[in-house]
């Protein structure tokens, strides 16, 4: 299959797909933390088992593209099989509704989903041409978002109508994960390279030998700590007296879900298209800096407009975000070893998944939110400031390279 194809069947098969990771979405980010909390009456550790299943699926990471690699799988073909453990899973938790079995399943697979990332980035890499690259992944970040919009707001009302009928919400999300696995069995992929290394974590040597990608991690690392410390207690200002705004359930919707959701779906195609466009570096400074507003400008307000400005800034920004988190590694990775760089960078972003909600609420215990706010903002101004270097190289390098393909002609 020549490339025109391959780019053809993958952007095919990846738009029907994204209307099963929409509703997969809405797995990890809403209902099944719900259905812990109003049916099962679940305690604190069950709770944060099933919020952490993610971040432990970026953890494994590394370990998942280690067995791919060894074993020779096709990068579709293992995530299509990651995609048949979902299924699996959510099957016996509607079959079998109790506690114990619910939290494991949850965890095991939103696990599998979330480990998978790095195996998608690979089929991206080799099946999307550069210069069409962001642009293709960001109209599935589309239906994607739209989806799980819609499906949010029917599972919704599912739920308030009875919340004893979510195990038909579960056979649902299995069927999701069937359909998003019989959409990756399709898509062409090749092998991810094996060098034979026997330890399932040698992906992070990449950290230490490469000196771009260690510093764009660090830069990551202390700017999604910043941004993750700061997401959970979007709803805790609204929402706890302490803070006197003490919204309502349709005005908290607004401004931590529906206002940053409508500003990604819109924003989502012309960051795309920047990032086949722009140097990696100054994108990254510039969804940053829109971040780092956003935070100030929620944080810091008590006033509705303010409110409103850092609900759409954050949801401009993240709409970027999601680009740019997905596919950065594509333009720094030599192309066999992009699942192996991908899978370095989830291992620390599942870190942080899991330590930043636990910095945050210790902090606001303790200090103002508007002072966090401040502090967070100044991890991400750092953050951007470590990049400028890298702008300043990646440019040399563009011109080092156009002008050896001057010569060679």
């Amino acid at each position: 299959m020549d490339g025109a194809n391959r780019t053809a069947v993958t952007y095919r098969y990846e738009r029907w797909r994204a209307f099963s990771a929409g509703v997969i979405e809405t797995a990890g980010m809403t209902f099944l933390l719900l259905i812990a909390v109003r049916h099962f009456q679940a305690g604190a550790v069950a709770k944060a088992l099933v919020s952490a299943g993610g971040s432990i699926g970026l953890l494994a990471s590394p370990l998942v593209v280690w067995m791919v690699s060894r074993r020779g799988w096709p990068a579709a073909r293992a995530a299509a099989w990651l995609c048949r453990v979902g299924t699996l899973c959510f099957l016996v938790m509607a079959a079998a509704p109790f506690l114990p079995v619910f939290v494991f399943g949850a965890v095991l697979s939103l696990a599998s989903a979330y480990s998978a990332i790095p195996l998608l980035t690979h089929i991206y890499q080799e099946n999307y041409p550069e210069r069409e690259r962001g642009r293709l992944f960001s109209r599935t970040v589309v239906i994607r978002i739209a989806m799980a919009a819609l499906f949010s707001e029917l599972g919704g009302r599912l739920l308030a109508s009875d919340v004893e009928q979510f195990p038909w919400l579960l056979v649902i999300f299995a069927a999701a994960f069937g359909f998003s696995g019989f959409c990756l069995d399709r898509i062409p992929s090749t092998r991810l390279a094996d060098d034979g290394g026997s330890h399932p974590l040698r992906a992070l040597r990449f950290a230490r030998d490469d000196d771009v990608f260690r510093r764009t991690l660090i830069c990551w690392m202390l700017m999604g700590l910043a941004n993750l410390m700061m997401l959970p207690l979007r709803v805790e200002y609204l929402a706890n007296h302490r803070y006197g705004l003490e919204l309502d359930v349709p005005a908290i919707a607004l401004l931590a879900g529906v206002l940053p959701n409508l500003a990604r779906l819109v924003m989502s195609p012309l960051w795309g298209w920047l990032f086949d466009r722009m140097n990696f570096f100054v994108l990254r400074v510039v969804l940053n800096a829109g971040f780092a507003l956003g935070i100030l400008a929620f944080f810091t307000s008590n006033s509705l407009p303010g409110l409103v400005a850092g609900a759409l800034i954050f949801g401009v920004s993240n709409a970027g975000g999601d680009v740019a988190w997905s596919l950065w590694v594509t333009k720094i990775a030599p192309p066999a070893r992009v699942a192996e760089y991908m899978a370095v960078h989830t291992f620390f972003n599942g870190i942080r998944g899991v330590a930043a909600p636990l910095l945050a609420f210790a902090a606001a215990g303790h200090v103002p939110l508007s002072w966090l706010a401040l502090f967070c903002a100044a991890l991400i101004v750092l953050a951007s400031l470590m990049l400028l270097p890298e702008i300043k190289l990646d440019r040399a390098r563009r011109r080092a390279a156009a002008l050896v393909e001057e010569v060679s002609e």
